[in-house]
């Protein structure tokens, strides 16, 4: 990249930092906004995304530094500023940018935003930050929330909730995660694709997890990979990969899927077993599920029986006139809190009251779909989320309500048994974190 590229780069990444921060929209969805404002080529797209990613992941401690060393808040309109400033002492810290790259070009972004009275003020606050430098992080590691760089409230539940496992959590949270590929096997094999990115010189190997699961050692554009425009292999964490396992899918079986977006689960579903007399597929979100469309397309699976919906899961329940469905799966909506590596906005934008809000949603759409089941049917509770509001409790909590479901136990050695169902944990070059369970209903 040339200098003036590094400086655009980063103004773009602290324009789509600002909405983050200020306008409380998610990561992705700030990233494609400033990706359509502009054209930028793939190097420079990798530079924002890292920038962006790692101040994200590293905010508390980076906003302890910087709070004694910017006098004055800078108002809402300035917040790609206050962004900029993040991503200044991010590639001093943590990137171990060179001194004169990360003063020189950072200032120069200021520029490029057309706020010239910034430049000096970021200069100054980046070169004093030097001077004090052992100070500052010796005094910006002292607490928890400094020391694994979360919000006090999620430490606070980790250690509630897994009082052995929460500083593993956290600290698995903060690092970058492995690329993760589920296998199509109606198109090709495990070993096949193995073998395939050997000849091109692609580290990768079987995931430990997820019986078509593969991980990569190295970060790689999906596009670039051998079999992916042909279908052969998705982007797919190996946690998210047992939810079709666990439904136990047999010929004629009737599925539902509810929430399906973006689509993996359902993919796996039909990849897994071609003889269902029918899978209905449901998402409330019309750009979502046409994402879900594209990619049945390119795996070949949309000539399968599969209905894709656009509907809510109450509107749906409420209108089904079909049968009643042996298998429902339910990833439902949640914090997110066991995919905070790979998305770490999610500690910019959760708040610890959300949980009761979404628990109560969670028990409401089970409650939903409960009586779209068959007798003897199974449903898949599914969640990425590692707080037990969201999972174990929100089972109980459903089961406490109807007499008609009971739990079927999973009789698997992953993660770790709860009172009901079972926890996986972020793991470092492993899975994220997800919790599930399954009901049958008599």
């Amino acid at each position: 990249m040339t200098n003036n590229n590094q400086s655009n780069a980063r103004a773009l990444a602290a324009q789509a930092l600002a909405k983050v921060m200020q306008q409380g929209v998610s990561l992705t969805e700030a990233l494609a906004t400033v990706r359509s404002n502009i054209k930028i080529d793939t190097r420079d797209q990798g530079f924002i995304q890292e920038l962006c990613y790692g101040v994200l992941r590293w905010y508390e401690p980076l906003q302890c530094v910087l709070s004694p060393l910017l006098r004055k808040k800078l108002p809402p309109r300035d917040q790609d500023i206050q962004a900029l400033l993040l991503l200044g002492l991010y590639q001093l810290i943590y990137l171990k940018t060179a001194d004169y790259a990360a003063l020189h070009e950072t200032v120069q972004a200021a520029k490029t935003l057309q706020k010239n009275w910034a430049a000096p003020l970021i200069n100054a606050i980046l070169r004093s930050f030097q001077r004090q430098q052992a100070s500052l992080l010796k005094k910006c590691s002292a607490t928890d929330e400094m020391r694994y760089a979360h919000p006090s409230w999620v430490i606070d539940r980790l250690q509630h909730d897994w009082p052995t496992h929460w500083s593993a959590i956290l600290n698995a949270n903060n690092e970058v995660p492995p690329l993760s590929l589920r296998v199509n096997t109606l198109a090709t094999s495990v070993e096949a694709v193995l073998a395939q990115f050997q000849e091109k010189g692609i580290a990768a190997q079987r995931s430990a997890l997820s019986l078509v699961g593969i991980l990569l050692d190295k970060p790689h554009r999906v596009f670039d990979l051998p079999g992916f425009c042909e279908g052969k292999i998705s982007v797919q964490d190996t946690a998210a990969q047992l939810a079709a396992p666990l439904l136990e899918l047999a010929p004629q079986h009737t599925v539902l899927d509810a929430c399906t977006a973006p689509g993996g689960k359902l993919a796996h579903i039909l990849e897994s077993q071609m003889q269902l007399k029918t899978c209905v597929a449901i998402e409330s979100d019309a750009a979502r599920l046409q994402k879900v469309k594209e990619n049945l397309e390119r795996l070949h699976l949309d000539k399968q029986r599969v209905r894709l919906l656009h509907t809510s899961v109450q509107a749906f329940a409420q209108d089904w006139q079909g049968e009643g469905f042996d298998r429902i799966l339910l990833d439902a909506p949640c914090s997110g809190s066991g995919v905070i590596r790979r998305h770490p906005d999610i500690k910019r934008l959760r708040r610890e009251q959300d949980l009761a809000t979404l628990a109560q949603q969670q028990v409401e759409l089970l409650t939903a779909l409960w009586a779209l089941l068959k007798p003897n049917g199974v449903l898949v509770y599914a969640t990425c989320s590692v707080f037990k509001e969201e999972n174990s409790e929100v089972i109980q909590t459903f089961l406490a309500q109807h007499p008609t479901a009971n739990v079927l136990p999973i009789a698997e050695n992953w993660g770790v048994a709860c009172s009901v169902g079972r926890q996986l944990f972020p793991q470092k070059q492993g899975s994220d974190g997800f919790y599930y369970a399954r009901l049958i209903k008599q």
